[in-house]
């Protein structure tokens, strides 16, 4: 194909067709496309734009850049789900979510990534667990599912390879913040997964990748009117990420939340209401259940009886981790103190974004994709905002690998969190995007 005339059409404004979208994605895949006209590109659309039609167009284009998973052996068994999250701090749904998910009859494929700035990464939490494989063929992917009901794993390179290419110009060529690349980025990974229903998480607020509520709702628009044009059900809610979503942040913190949550031993208020109204949609939509509250009778169901807490169990060994993760030692920082805020009050502003740069800077999350990352370090018990404390109740409790790092964090702790005489009242913790969803 004819690259340089593609991307003069597109320079010049012209919408592109779905054809040569199609042919243009396959040359990305098959490396017939320079990276300097992949930036141009990404500049092109970025300046722009695309019709909900083109992106549509687009996000096929990438899908097919690659292989496709097929599911029609399991799925005469149960409908197969996926939850996406734009990225928020302590967000730890989806490893609950998944294994309820499947304890209520579904199959779980979760593409997952790891973390790149102050929002964290699934993967990385998980492989926190000694001897936990992310990384998978597509046929051990296709086996796990199978026996345990749900994988969360990496996305295999044969996925929307055009997409991966793309991704990787975009934060160099600033056009990271480009809608339609977006929305394509995030849905083409999911059409190739094979699944049949999608809900998305799309967070805002201080620690969301997208703090403004106009523009979080915006790309909740895109990615709606995108996904079910291509033929995929899904559902979004819009969700408050001004404070950490679990009280905890770090990845072997984390997946010690979502442990004592599978066990029922410790279910913190937020991380619990995200998780269920994101389970009722998904079970709505795939018609597992009639309504929301049946919906979340199911899950509660299946969390209460422990066969969640079982599912999770089976693929983590199944993934190469311990037999019992709910047994097993997950690694500890070395330090361990709290940080005590200066006078007693009331919680009343939070940067989470600032707390996600914390554990960035403990050594818990990357600046850049080829960072090591310490999975010992983090925080836990943080408090939340409308929260009473006095001077003897710690704003958290930073882990670490040192002093030095303990008494650097404590300082930015205290930057982020204001304590004060009152506090305003919070906006809703998640809304639906449309009225027509479960809530």
């Amino acid at each position: 194909m004819d690259v340089v005339a593609l991307l003069r059409r597109k320079r010049e404004g012209h919408r592109l067709g779905s054809d040569e979208l199609r042919a243009f994605g396959l040359a990305i895949a098959d490396q017939q496309v320079a990276d300097a006209q992949l930036g141009a590109f990404a500049m092109a659309v970025c300046l722009r734009g695309m019709s909900s039609e083109e992106t549509r167009d687009w996000t096929l284009a990438m899908r097919d850049s690659g292989q496709r998973l097929d599911w029609s052996d399991l799925k005469t068994r149960g409908p197969i789900l996926d939850k996406h999250s734009t990225g928020g701090v302590g967000d730890t749904v989806s490893l609950m979510l998944g294994p309820m998910l499947a304890a209520c009859g579904a199959y779980v494929p979760m593409l997952s990534g790891r973390g790149l700035g102050h929002t964290g990464g699934t993967l990385d939490k998980l492989e926190a667990i000694p001897g936990y494989a992310a990384d998978v063929s597509t046929d051990r992917l296709r086996a796990v599912v199978a026996e345990t009901g749900l994988a969360i794993v990496a996305a295999n390179a044969d996925l929307a390879p055009a997409d991966r290419r793309l991704y990787a110009v975009r934060d160099v060529t600033a056009t990271v913040d480009s809608l339609p690349l977006i929305t394509a980025s995030i849905l083409s990974k999911k059409l190739a997964a094979g699944t049949d229903a999608l809900v998305l998480d799309v967070k805002h607020g201080s620690g969301a990748t997208l703090p403004d509520p106009a523009a979080a709702r915006e790309l909740a628009e895109a990615l709606s009117t995108v996904a079910n044009a291509a033929g995929l059900p899904t559902r979004v809610l819009l969700t408050d990420m001004n404070q950490p979503l679990a009280p905890a942040l770090g990845n072997a913190i984390e997946v010690d939340v979502a442990r004592r949550y599978l066990q029922g031993r410790e279910r913190p208020a937020r991380l619990h209401e995200v998780t269920l109204a994101l389970g009722a949609e998904l079970l709505c939509l795939a018609q597992l259940t009639n309504n929301a509250d049946e919906a979340r009778t199911r899950l509660m169901g299946v969390l209460d009886s422990g066969a969640a807490a079982d599912r999770f169990a089976r693929m983590v060994h199944a993934l190469g981790g311990p037999l019992d993760v709910f047994q097993c030692e997950l690694p500890r920082a070395p330090f361990s103190a709290p940080v005590y805020p200066l006078r007693a009050g009331v919680v009343n502003a939070m940067d989470a974004r600032h707390l996600g740069q914390v554990v960035i800077g403990l050594g818990g999350g990357r600046r850049v994709p080829a960072d090591r990352i310490d999975p010992r370090v983090g925080l836990s018990h943080v408090v939340a905002l409308g929260q009473a404390i006095d001077t003897h109740h710690p704003l958290a409790i930073v882990h670490a690998a040192d002093a030095g790092d303990y008494a650097r964090a404590a300082m930015c702790v205290r930057e982020a969190i204001s304590v004060g005489d009152s506090v305003a009242s919070p906006g809703p913790l998640w809304q639906p995007l449309h009225a027509e969803t479960v809530a």
